[in-house]
């Protein structure tokens, strides 16, 4: 009963009185107060108002499937979710259906993830309700050379996506980190399987921080999430259809022109250290350089301070900026 209630609550934009409750549940009065009393046990923010009814004000931070299902576009390529209340890592569960019957845009999303990694191994855990780790399964027919820029390509789907969320304004580091107030708030882990010169998967993986209040000591300077930024969070089911949406309309565009012109000038406007001095950083080498933006094929352009201008590329090198972390 408490799902039909909330299926009508979330239905109307106004109240909905209990006598109207009463009359499409086919019970009593009680019944439905006792149902609206556990609603908000469960974290359910219900307005009652004598003479009016129940209005549906917030719901919980509970993701699911389903939660997540209702945000996507109605049109999109992302026909199956595979959601976990706690699994080891979204990658791992992705690219072990990616060896069996997985299919292009299927989605895998964990409440917790225990055993997840980013760049270079590092660990990179979920704690439940706290975070979104979600990964994408593809199976692009794209040159296999250019599989690498799918990072670039989820890192602008992430800004767009949380510049829908209020407070917080999202820029992007080169080459796929997104920050907010200088600080890393999401981590992207791309991996790929191949045959020879085919491409047999491409996974896409994840992970960014919401409701997070503190990290180690050693992030402190540099990581942060939606909370710590706005004070409020985020709905994460929202978000990862968000995410999802957006990441499947810059996907579509990729897989027709295989390099990243259609994106680079929205990429450079979100470009955290765009015409700012950096240090590109290869082994113990350390260079000053100025940032000019990204190029098609997914490197950053950079000018010396002899003036001379090259290309740098993800994978052999980090960028930092001169006086801290962007």
């Amino acid at each position: 009963m408490k799902d039909k209630i909330l299926e009508i609550l979330r239905e109307s934009n106004d109240f909905v009185s209990g006598q109207e409750l009463c009359r499409k549940l086919g019970v009593s009065r009680t019944a439905v107060w006792k149902n609206i009393n556990s609603l908000k046990q469960a974290g359910y923010v219900i307005e009652g108002v004598n003479n009016k009814g129940y209005r549906l004000v917030s719901e919980p931070d509970v993701m699911s499937e389903e939660n997540i299902r209702k945000y996507m576009a109605p049109d999109s390529m992302i026909k199956r979710i595979f959601y976990y209340d706690e699994t080891d890592s979204t990658n791992i569960r992705a690219k072990i259906a990616g060896e069996t019957d997985g299919q292009d845009g299927d989605l895998f999303v964990a409440d917790c993830q225990v055993s997840g990694r980013g760049r270079r191994g590092r660990g990179w855990t979920t704690d439940s309700k706290t975070a979104i780790a979600m990964t994408f399964l593809l199976k692009p027919s794209v040159e296999i050379t250019t599989a690498s820029r799918l990072t670039l390509v989820a890192a602008l789907a992430i800004a767009r996506a949380l510049g829908h969320v209020e407070g917080i304004k999202p820029q992007i580091k080169w080459p796929n980190d997104i920050v907010i107030g200088g600080k890393k708030i999401c981590g992207i882990l791309t991996e790929m399987s191949s045959e020879g010169e085919d491409i047999k998967y491409v996974v896409v993986g994840i992970g960014i921080n919401i409701y997070n209040r503190e990290f180690p000591e050693e992030l402190k300077d540099r990581a942060t999430s939606i909370f710590l930024e706005n004070g409020k969070g985020a709905n994460r089911s929202k978000i990862v259809a968000c995410v999802a949406n957006e990441f499947e309309r810059l996907y579509r565009m990729f897989c027709e022109n295989q390099d990243l012109g259609f994106m680079v000038d929205e990429y450079n406007e979100m470009l955290v250290n765009l015409n700012r001095k950096v240090y590109v950083i290869e082994n113990e080498d350390k260079t000053e350089y100025t940032s000019l933006g990204l190029s098609p094929d997914g490197g950053l352009k950079v000018r010396d301070i002899d003036g001379k201008e090259s290309e740098i590329i993800s994978g052999e090198v980090s960028v930092r900026g001169i006086y801290g972390y962007v």
